[in-house]
């Protein structure tokens, strides 16, 4: 019966449980912060969608100060003063160009984070203004693609079948200019 303590199994299961209810307290805790963030309080009696998240971090058995603290950061008090924007570079897929515009209060884990999606999906960051000169910004601070390559006559008619979901779609001489609504984006 070596090496079967009561000590090391009481040790074991309880870090299996402890490793299950702080992945459940981390999604809670998000969607609190999101509730908050869209319905601009943090009263449950004001905010629907906050109350029903109150109510299953409970049923997790959730700490108060760790709610309260998610209710914080998503009304933008304390810790979540410095959140800030930042513009990373990349490539996709096939040496496409992205813009990626990011809100975030902890750089280095969201870099990280854009490296390891970008090279899961064969993509890589790029330097600073490696893609940047590909991008105009509007009025409305969106990032807008003006991409420019010559197209033949005969891809003309396979190309305006992809132009429903462009803003601007002209064709200057043997130049072809598209520019692209952002995702979800509306004139």
């Amino acid at each position: 019966m070596s090496g079967h303590s009561k000590w090391n199994n009481i040790k074991n299961r309880k870090g299996a449980q402890d490793q299950l209810r702080s992945k459940v307290f981390s999604q809670l805790s998000r969607l609190i912060r999101a509730a908050a963030k869209q319905g601009n309080s943090g009263d449950p009696k004001s905010n629907p969608s906050l109350r029903l998240i109150l109510d299953k971090a409970r049923a997790a058995n959730m700490p108060k100060d760790k709610v309260q603290k998610a209710i914080d950061v998503g009304l933008g008090k304390g810790d979540a003063a410095n959140i800030q924007e930042i513009h990373y570079e990349g490539f996709g897929p096939g040496g496409v160009g992205l813009m990626i515009v990011a809100l975030t209060n902890n750089v280095n884990r969201s870099s990280a984070e854009i490296r390891f999606i970008l090279g899961k999906f064969g993509g890589s960051l790029g330097s600073p203004g490696s893609v940047r000169y590909m991008f105009t910004r509007n009025e409305e601070g969106e990032f807008v693609a003006t991409m420019q390559f010559p197209v033949s006559d005969e891809d003309k008619a396979k190309l305006a079948e992809l132009v429903d979901g462009l803003r601007e779609f002209e064709d200057v001489e043997d130049v072809f200019v598209a520019c692209d609504l952002p995702e979800g984006g509306e004139e």
